[in-house]
């Protein structure tokens, strides 16, 4: 009798392990797991056209991108702009962790000068806006590397940053 009342009782262990085991995995596979992919150009949504303040939504399920992504929105027309040439630029500035604008140069009314190349900017900028086109919209997502590192300007270290960009003027 005492043999299999340890029997019983070991199956009945066992039983209540898988159990909590199979409840465990449920849980495992719900949306709050984190994403298992990295977002793409398309993932991000830009509403709004050249010359318009953009709306940008990041998405939830998917994290961020690790290298440089770019894509043009709205395409530009002339030549590609190349290091050394002065750029003017209209952009607006998300931080993926927050979602939150951080920076805009719309909402100033005043777009932003520079020398692409030159270290003036982020590196995101200098190898992201290669080849721009006056009158483009284009979407850059900058990888902490890329980006502000260790933070700076406002932003929190290892920030992903997500910019839309208007090519006001290309050269001179």
């Amino acid at each position: 009798m005492r043999s299999l009342g340890r029997i019983i009782g070991i199956g009945l262990v066992t039983a209540a392990a898988f159990t909590v085991a199979a409840c465990g995995s449920d849980s495992d596979s719900t949306s709050s797991a984190t994403p298992d992919r990295e977002c793409t150009a398309d993932d991000v949504k830009v509403d709004g056209g050249y010359g318009q303040p953009p709306t940008i939504t990041i998405p939830d399920d998917c994290t961020a991108p690790t290298t440089l992504v770019v894509k043009d929105l709205v395409p530009g027309s002339g030549p590609g702009a190349v290091a050394g040439q002065p750029l003017t630029m209209n952009y607006e500035l998300v931080t993926w962790s927050d979602k939150q604008v951080l920076d805009s140069s719309f909402q100033r009314g005043t777009p932003f000068g520079l020398t692409l190349g030159a270290g003036q900017v982020i590196e995101g900028w200098d190898q992201g806006l290669l080849g721009v086109q006056e009158g483009a919209r284009r979407l850059l997502i900058v990888p902490p590397d890329l980006g502000y590192g260790q933070g700076g300007q406002g932003v929190a270290p290892n920030e992903t940053l997500v910019f839309v960009t208007d090519a006001v003027q290309v050269g001179s």
